[in-house]
């Protein structure tokens, strides 16, 4: 057994709930909803953690606009605050260059930035998580025993197959699905608010399209007031959450 895995309950002992972002598919939005979710359960006065376990395509650092700089290293790294958020990220490390991790490698990276990091006392830690299903998933599954997951979809069929894989994976594995978001809805097709009943998850709601959201990201005082980050926050003060 890997002897960091108790060092990560020990890391995680004073976060009261952790929430994976994930749906398996890329380019379903999946970093951005994990960021805007962790700033407003900030704004509503939560201590919270954002973690980009996306070692492929680290994106949330230039979502939030944070600056890379080394962070500080005294019996393990302290995650940086960035607007109000305890942040960590691949990036800090590889200074924006590639990661060519295979296999083992990435298991090892995704173990290591858990047991070194320290997060201290937060109300939620949000994961940010690597597209589909594979080691990297079961890594994480295994090292966070009280991790929750919160699956993202696009109308996309397609999305919604992958989506709908990852549900029927966390089922097997006995772990706990918060419910479905639906981001990007461009239209009032409800397929996935039927198909995520038939499956027996919560559908927490829908965020529509928002072409002004690209041009926002790194500016987080327009970020916040997009109509997308709108319905967001819409979706967590109805207590899903909570």
């Amino acid at each position: 057994m890997d002897p960091r895995l108790s060092i990560i309950d020990e890391r995680l002992k004073e976060v009261k709930r952790i929430i994976a972002v994930s749906g398996c598919k890329g380019g379903i939005g999946k970093s951005v909803i994990s960021c805007a979710l962790a700033l407003q359960l900030s704004k509503l006065g939560y201590k919270v953690g954002l973690l980009d376990l996306d070692f492929f395509g680290p994106s949330d650092h230039m979502i939030l606009g944070a600056k890379l700089s080394f962070p500080e290293e005294e019996k393990g790294i302290t995650a940086p605050e960035v607007c109000g958020i305890k942040f960590m990220s691949i990036v800090y490390f590889i200074e924006n260059k590639p990661a060519p991790f295979r296999g083992i490698d990435v298991s090892n990276a995704i173990i290591e930035l858990l047991a070194i990091t320290l997060w201290g006392k937060l109300d939620f830690l949000v994961i940010d998580m690597p597209p589909g299903i594979g080691d990297a998933t079961l890594d994480i599954i295994r090292a966070i025993k009280r991790i929750e997951f919160l699956l993202i979809s696009t109308q996309s069929k397609i999305a919604w197959e992958s989506a709908k894989r990852m549900a029927e994976m966390l089922k097997e594995l006995n772990v706990q699905t918060i419910g479905i978001i639906e981001n990007m809805r461009k239209s009032s097709d409800s397929f996935i608010e039927k198909q995520a009943k038939l499956l027996g998850i919560r559908f927490l709601g829908s965020i529509e399209f928002d072409e002004k959201l690209e041009n926002t990201l790194g500016d987080l005082s327009n970020f916040v007031k997009t109509r997308f980050a709108k319905q967001l926050r819409k979706i967590i003060s109805m207590g899903k959450f909570k």
